[in-house]
């Protein structure tokens, strides 16, 4: 049997769709089959197809094996990542830009499916929470049960001495307000026309939205772009890229929520003289927690990858050259 923690991405799915997400590549069929059966259990307890799972919920799921399992296993490569921190119970890695954290929506697998299959004698691997692909930084696995629920667990506390500590640079299009510091708008997942999923900010008393709240501070302002430190103290689905195109400011080189031409010239070098951007300027560049077992504080930093300090120096550059 296998028991998988819901976490922010699939907090109130209904339990079939979890599944098919969880369970890529078996049929529908085959996951009703199972539900109705009684081996899926939601908290130790039976559960119908149409039970929404909460976060933190435990789903026990049975093994289910396709024809094409041992195939798709053979086709993920093993690969390790930058290794911030590790011990018997938790690695933080920092995670690389374009890559996905697992499989689903297309992507074939990603950074937990890869570094099982680099360590095949791992007892256990799962993800504490996710990046979006195009986002780089620090990213949390447990290797033990115990240290996912806790980790998982104060994930979900907005103060205290465990809430966990989450800083993001990002660097977005125009003049971010020095006095716009707080961030409190609902939150709204569903899916396009295209079938992708996104987010919107909506009404508090929506019904389907959730409250998201985002702390922004501003590092350097350039001519066209600020740079900015972000903190965010709920860890809703693409909640800093929402909330900063809502206000006016999208993310450089977002691909989804951001300001396309703009993406286009910063690719081609001809939003920032002599400088090609081709990715989205996001990156987890610290990360603050209190360890699951020995409850020591932890405090941990990525510096920001090549591209984004190579665009920050070129932005540097013009501006000393526009006040000379």
């Amino acid at each position: 049997m296998r028991h998988v923690v819901v976490d922010e991405s699939g907090a109130g799915q209904r339990l079939d769709n979890f599944l098919v997400k969880l369970l890529k590549g078996v049929p529908k069929t085959h996951v009703y089959r199972v539900i109705r059966s009684g081996e899926v259990r939601v908290n130790k307890a039976r559960a119908s197809a149409d039970t929404r799972v909460e976060l933190g919920d435990d789903v026990r799921v049975p093994p289910i094996r396709t024809s094409s399992a041992a195939d798709d296993r053979a086709a993920v490569p093993a690969r390790e990542f930058a290794t911030v921190y590790e011990d018997d119970h938790l690695i933080v890695i920092d995670k690389p830009a374009g890559v996905a954290v697992h499989g689903g929506s297309g992507v074939s697998f990603g950074v937990i499916e890869q570094l099982r299959r680099a360590r095949p004698d791992a007892r256990l691997l799962e993800l504490v929470h996710r990046l979006d692909k195009e986002t780089s930084g620090l990213l949390m696995i447990a290797k033990t049960r115990a240290a996912l629920v806790r980790l998982q667990d104060d994930l979900r506390q907005r103060s205290g001495e465990r809430a966990v500590g989450k800083t993001y640079a990002a660097l977005v299009a125009g003049a971010w307000p020095a006095n716009l510091k707080v961030i409190d708008e609902a939150l709204h997942k569903y899916l396009g026309a295209d079938g992708e999923r996104r987010v919107r900010v909506v009404d508090a008393d929506h019904d389907d939205g959730r409250r998201s709240i985002t702390l922004v501070r501003v590092v350097q302002a350039f001519a066209a772009f600020t740079w900015l430190d972000v903190t965010i103290k709920t860890g809703r689905t693409h909640q800093i890229r929402v909330h900063l195109a809502h206000q006016g400011h999208p993310i450089a080189g977002d691909p989804k929520y951001g300001d396309f031409e703009l993406n286009k010239a910063l690719a081609r070098g001809s939003a920032v003289a002599s400088c090609r951007f081709e990715r989205m300027f996001l990156h987890a560049r610290a990360l603050r927690f209190v360890h699951p077992v020995t409850d020591v504080p932890v405090a941990l930093e990525a510096p920001l990858p090549d591209a984004c300090m190579r665009l920050l120096h070129a932005l540097e550059s013009a501006s000393a050259s526009a006040h000379a």
